[in-house]
């Protein structure tokens, strides 16, 4: 049950981090500063688990939509990190039958 309880943590912790990496690069690109760095950094945090918050936030704050990499990258991530999510879970649950 711990496993579960840490997996989870971990999720919401790396969403809700790639969601204030959406919020940054949004006040960022406002600022006419650069944003190079942060879209890497964006992308490292969707394949670490993040994507789906990073890509929701896209769409709620109408950042980087424009942005042909993250456009086509998030939602293979998404499917990327779903995958990995099952074979994780599916790897911890024989330990506890």
């Amino acid at each position: 049950m711990l496993r579960y309880i840490l997996v989870a943590v971990y999720l919401i912790a790396v969403n809700v981090y790639g969601f204030m990496l959406v919020r940054s690069l949004r006040s960022a690109a406002l600022e006419r500063q650069s944003t190079a760095a942060k879209k890497w950094k964006l992308l490292l945090a969707a394949l670490l688990g993040g994507a789906p918050a990073g890509y929701a936030a896209m769409f709620l704050l109408r950042c980087g939509t424009d942005d042909l990499l993250l456009m086509l990258a998030m939602p293979f991530l998404i499917a990327f990190n779903a995958y990995t999510l099952f074979l994780l879970l599916r790897a911890i649950a024989p330990l506890f039958v």
